[in-house]
């Protein structure tokens, strides 16, 4: 299996050469970046039903979280990252949870992009380690990797719980058929792919058969070579259990009422749909490839052509292939929420732009913090409404 990943990163190495990479910004330098400072007052977050407006600081505390980070882009470029807690720092590692979901198909993509997977075809015709079972719903429409990313291919099982340190883990087959030790219901076909928008978890799962069985390595490897090492995400990883030589880099998950879960964090085995660990730089610097791609200004990643289907809206959903898709005044708008158990995180990217912002936190009531620091980010650069922002 090795020798299968070392194959594939050599043939995107060539890839790269030969493609080239053009990085031409167009991002206009006007106005100068919000500062931390900027970003840190008049917060508007909703408590006991009321609204308040309240500093970060004020914020954490009222919400019980412990720790959040941000990395904000502006000008297309990281203009700064900061961390917020006790010894939280911009390196500090927090599960990404289901922000995996867009890096994991980007990673699908890169795949598309080099024809070991087909967007449009049968995944059936892919998978050889586990089939997609079939019945009536799937029997005149395909589950195909365009639904599995778009959330419309009509696959049941939202999320994902997770289990503790040290308690046995499931296979990608025994999640997938939801036998012992999984915790989670098998996954199945449970309405007519491509009728309609269903947010799910298991179809990533599914998702991470077929690349795995394309790559013929382990995901995280295979995660690794496709997409963490040509973006630059140092820090990132799709190991699980998180490797104990990181865990000391790991922020600890709290329940909403502050408490810290009893083994820290929960082991998320489900990789594509939850198991990343990262840290706002790390994404941020993926959201920097992505809209390069996007505006035509870089292969390095991804072809631009495929950027930008990806941030299409399939199937009259919500999602384009691994976010949702917004609208901007000058693109669209690629949003993703993140929720573990523990952990919530958020983030956005106006490609056109060369705008956007990443915030990760250690806490259930983490969306609340992240909902008000992306809004109050989007008054300080007049980003277009945001409406209800988007899983």
């Amino acid at each position: 299996m090795k020798g299968a990943l070392r194959r594939l990163a050599a043939f995107y190495l060539l890839a790269a050469v030969y493609l080239g990479v053009a990085i031409a910004l167009t991002i206009s330098a006007s106005a100068p970046a919000a500062e931390p400072t900027d970003i840190e007052s008049n917060l508007t977050i909703a408590v006991g039903g009321t609204e308040k407006e309240l500093a970060l600081a004020d914020a954490m505390a009222t919400l019980n979280i412990p720790s959040v980070s941000i990395a904000l882009i502006d000008h297309d470029r990281i203009a700064w990252a900061h961390a917020y807690g006790a010894g939280t720092t911009p390196d500090t590692l927090f599960q990404a949870a289901s922000l995996s979901k867009f890096v994991a198909a980007v990673g699908a993509m890169r795949l598309v992009d080099a024809k070991r997977l087909g967007l449009d075809e049968d995944v059936n015709a892919g998978l050889t380690s586990w089939k997609v079972p079939a019945n009536d719903f799937d029997k005149d429409h395909p589950v195909t990797l365009r639904g599995l990313l778009s959330m419309t291919a009509g696959i049941g099982v939202p999320g994902f719980l997770g289990y503790e340190l040290g308690a046995p883990l499931p296979t990608l087959s025994q999640i997938l058929d939801g036998t012992s030790p999984a915790n989670s219901a098998p996954v199945t076909v449970t309405a007519v792919p491509g009728g309609a928008y269903h947010y799910s978890g298991g179809g990533y799962e599914i998702a991470e058969a077929l690349m795995v069985d394309a790559a013929q390595a382990p995901f995280a490897e295979t995660m690794d070579s496709l997409v963490l090492k040509p973006a630059g995400m140092r820090s990132s990883t799709f190991a699980q259990p998180l490797p104990a030589e990181l865990e000391p880099q790991a922020a600890t998950g709290h329940f909403a009422d502050g408490r810290e879960l009893a083994s820290g964090f929960h082991v998320f085995p489900e990789h594509a749909a939850a198991g990343l660990w990262s840290t706002p730089s790390d994404l941020a610097n993926l959201l920097l490839v992505f809209g390069r791609a996007w505006r035509g200004e870089s292969r390095l990643v991804l072809l631009p052509d495929t950027a930008r289907e990806m941030l299409t809206r399939q199937n009259g959903g919500p999602y384009g292939l691994g976010a949702a898709v917004g609208e901007g005044a000058d693109s669209p708008v690629l949003m993703k929420r993140g929720q573990n158990v523990g952990y919530q995180a958020y983030l956005i990217l106006l490609p056109g732009e060369g705008q956007g912002m990443v915030v990760m936190t250690n806490s259930d009531n983490g969306s609340i913090l992240a909902e008000a620091l992306i809004r109050r980010a989007a008054a300080l650069y007049g980003w277009p409404p945001l409406g209800a922002l988007a899983d």
